[in-house]
């Protein structure tokens, strides 16, 4: 499953898939894939992304437009 906010919120902060990748203990590859959607996201980082931007899980896996419930 792709989650394609994941990718625009990494944009809109101006970071690189390294950074997001060390803030997540991850390969640069691995993050790649997560935004490709090769590999599934794992719940764990769903959340560790969704706290590191201030969003909802909803919003990030475009469930809702509301950033925050």
């Amino acid at each position: 499953m792709q989650f394609p906010r994941i990718r625009d919120l990494r944009e809109d902060h101006d970071l690189k898939q390294v950074d997001l990748a060390a803030y997540l203990h991850v390969g640069q590859a691995t993050y790649s894939d997560y935004e490709t959607g090769k590999i599934t996201v794992p719940i764990e980082i769903l959340i560790k992304l969704a706290q590191f931007y201030h969003v909802s899980l909803d919003y990030l896996t475009g469930l809702s437009e509301q950033k925050r419930h």
